[in-house]
C-alpha cells in the first residue's frame, strides 16, 4: 500500500503550486542525500520570502524549515527569484517544499538516485540504429550508398549500412557519431560499475555479457571502420537535406537520390561541398580525420576483449588519419544541399588534441604528447565559454577530452598549466552565472543542453582530479537544470 501510495503522490506532483505567478524549481530526479540541494522559486510578482519548509509528502508533516535563502532579484519576466538551499537536509524520503504560498512538485532524497539512468539513456541511442533497428525488428537504408566527390570512384557503390540517425532524421555524419562513439567509451572508461547488459550486439533484449553501453559503442565504430575503408579514404556524410521530405518510418524511405534506393555517401576532400545551391565552408580534413584517429586509439584501451590482431589494426588506422589530419589542416563541414543550413564547425586543433593525447596513452608517445600540449595552448579553453551565442555546432563537439588524457600523463608544472586552462574556463562560466538564478550561463541557442552536459562533465572531472570543491554548487546548478530545475520546468 505505502509503494501505490508513493506511486500515486509522484503521479500528481506536476501540482507544482497553489498560486498561478510563482514556480518552485527541482531536480525531478531527485538528490543524493549528501549532494547539493538547491531549489529555485522565481515569480512574476514582488515576493518577500525569508523562509521556506521542506514536507513529508505522505504526512504532510513540515520536518526541515530554513532562512538560507539567496535573493538573486529580477530575472527576464520574472520580478522575484530566490536560491533556496537545503543541503543540509539529508533525510532519505518522498517530499515538497513550501515557500509563502508556492508549493514545489515532489522529489526524492535517496541513495542511488542516479541508478539506471545511464541504461535508460541508452534506448533513444538504440532507437536512432541505421542498418538493423531493435525497435523495429526491421533493417532500414541497406542501400546505402553512392559516392560522392570522390575524383576517381564517382557513382560507385559502397556499402556503409550501419551507424545512427542523425537527430530523429535519417542523415548520418561522422562528426557527431565518432564523437557520440568516443563519449559512449569514456562513460564507460570512468564509471564501468554505472550500466547493465541487458542487450546484445544489435539491441535486442538479450543479454550477452557485455555491457549495453559497449555494445552501443561498437555499433559506433563499426560504422566508422567502414567510413574509413582504407589509408586516406575517408567519407563523412550519408544523404543530405533532401532527406527532409516528411515524416516517415525509417523503414518506409523511399526518398530518391536519382539511384533507386542508395543514398550519397560523401568523400572527405577537405574543400566547400553541396551539390546543389548551397556550399558549406569547409577548409580542411582535420576535425573529420581527428575523430576517426581518436575513436580508433581509445576503442583499444575501453574493449578489453577485441583481439591483439584488431588492436594492432585500429592503431594502425589511428595513426594513418592522425598523419592525413596533419597533412590537410582545417575543418571538415557538414555539406548543405537545398538549404543553407549545416553543422558549422569551425575550430579542429580540439579533435587534433584529443586525438594526440589518446595516441600518447595508446602508445606510450612523447612525440604524441609534445604535440597534443602544443595544440592545446592553442585553445586551451573550448571557446564557446564565455561567449553570448555561436552559430550552429560552431565550436563542435563543445569538449575537449584532451586535458583530461593529458592529465593522466603528467607531471608537476605541466599538470598544475592544464589543470589551469579547465579551471579558467570554469571561472568564466562562475562570473557570468551571477546573473541567472539558476547559476546557468551558456549561450542558449539550438542544442544549448549539449553546452550544459559538457561543462557540467568539466565541473566533474575537475573536482575529481583536484578534489577542490570551489565549483560543486555550479556544478549541481547544471546537472539539475537538465532534470527539470529551469524555467520551463522541462527535464
Amino acid at each position: 500500500m505505502r509503494i501505490l501510495l508513493l506511486l500515486l503522490l509522484a503521479s500528481f506532483s506536476f501540482v507544482g503550486k497553489l498560486v498561478s505567478d510563482s514556480w518552485i524549481r527541482i531536480n525531478q530526479l531527485g538528490y543524493e542525500p549528501d549532494a547539493v540541494k538547491i531549489a529555485v522559486l522565481i515569480s512574476e510578482e514582488n515576493l518577500k520570502i525569508k523562509s521556506f519548509e521542506i514536507v513529508d509528502a505522505i504526512s504532510d508533516k513540515v520536518l526541515y524549515r530554513s532562512s538560507k535563502i539567496e535573493r538573486t532579484g529580477a530575472w527576464q519576466k520574472f520580478k522575484s527569484t530566490f536560491r533556496l538551499n537545503f543541503s543540509n537536509f539529508k533525510k532519505e524520503g518522498l517530499y515538497y517544499i513550501r515557500a509563502g504560498n508556492s508549493r514545489s512538485p515532489i522529489f526524492r532524497i535517496a541513495k542511488g538516485i542516479y541508478n539506471g539512468s545511464p541504461d535508460f539513456l541508452l534506448q533513444h541511442i538504440r532507437q536512432q540504429q541505421c542498418g538493423y533497428n531493435p525497435f523495429l525488428k526491421d533493417s532500414c537504408h541497406t542501400h546505402d550508398g553512392f559516392i560522392v566527390y570522390h575524383p576517381e570512384k564517382e557513382g560507385e557503390h559502397i556499402d556503409v549500412v550501419g551507424g545512427w540517425h542523425d537527430a530523429s532524421d535519417y542523415l548520418r555524419y561522422v562528426t557527431t557519431s565518432a564523437t557520440a562513439t568516443f563519449q559512449l567509451m569514456f562513460a564507460y572508461y570512468k564509471n564501468p560499475n554505472a550500466f547493465g547488459d541487458k542487450f546484445d550486439a544489435n539491441g535486442d533484449s538479450i543479454p550477452d555479457g557485455i555491457p549495453d553501453v559497449l555494445n552501443s559503442a561498437k555499433w559506433g565504430l563499426d560504422w566508422l571502420l567502414k567510413m574509413n575503408p582504407s589509408k586516406g579514404e575517408m567519407y563523412h556524410q550519408i544523404a543530405d537535406d533532401r532527406d527532409h521530405r516528411g515524416f516517415r518510418l525509417p523503414t518506409k524511405d523511399t526518398v530518391s537520390y536519382g539511384k533507386r534506393l542508395e543514398r550519397p555517401v560523401y568523400f572527405v576532400t577537405g574543400e566547400p561541398q553541396g551539390l546543389f545551391k548551397y556550399k558549406n565552408r569547409t577548409t580542411g580534413v582535420a576535425s573529420t580525420a581527428a575523430k576517426f584517429a581518436s575513436v580508433f586509439a581509445f576503442a583499444t584501451v575501453v574493449f578489453k576483449y577485441f583481439t591483439d590482431e584488431l588492436k594492432s589494426t585500429l592503431i594502425e588506422k589511428s595513426n594513418d588519419a592522425y598523419e592525413f589530419a596533419k597533412s590537410k589542416p582545417g575543418v571538415c563541414q557538414t555539406a548543405p544541399c537545398r538549404a543553407p543550413y549545416f553543422y558549422e564547425e569551425e575550430n579542429y586543433v580540439d579533435d587534433m588534441a584529443l586525438a594526440a593525447s589518446v595516441l600518447a596513452k595508446v602508445l606510450d608517445g612523447s612525440t604524441y604528447y609534445n604535440e597534443a600540449i602544443n595544440y592545446l595552448r592553442a585553445e586551451p579553453i573550448v571557446p564557446w565559454i564565455g561567449k553570448d551565442t555561436a552559430r550552429h555546432y560552431q565550436w563542435y563537439p563543445f569538449i575537449n577530452l584532451a586535458h583530461f588524457f593529458l592529465i593522466e600523463n603528467s607531471r608537476g608544472r605541466q599538470k598544475q598549466e592544464i589543470l589551469n586552462y579547465i579551471k579558467s574556463g570554469l571561472e568564466l562560466i562562475e562570473t557570468k552565472s551571477k546573473n541567472n538564478p539558476f547559476r546557468i550561463r551558456v549561450p542558449f541557442i539550438w542544442c544549448s543542453n549539449n553546452l550544459i552536459a559538457s561543462i557540467l562533465t568539466q565541473f566533474r572531472l575537475y573536482h575529481q582530479l583536484t578534489g577542490d570543491k570551489r565549483f560543486l554548487e555550479l556544478e549541481a546548478s547544471h546537472r539539475d537544470w537538465l532534470f527539470g530545475c529551469n524555467p520551463g520546468e522541462q527535464a
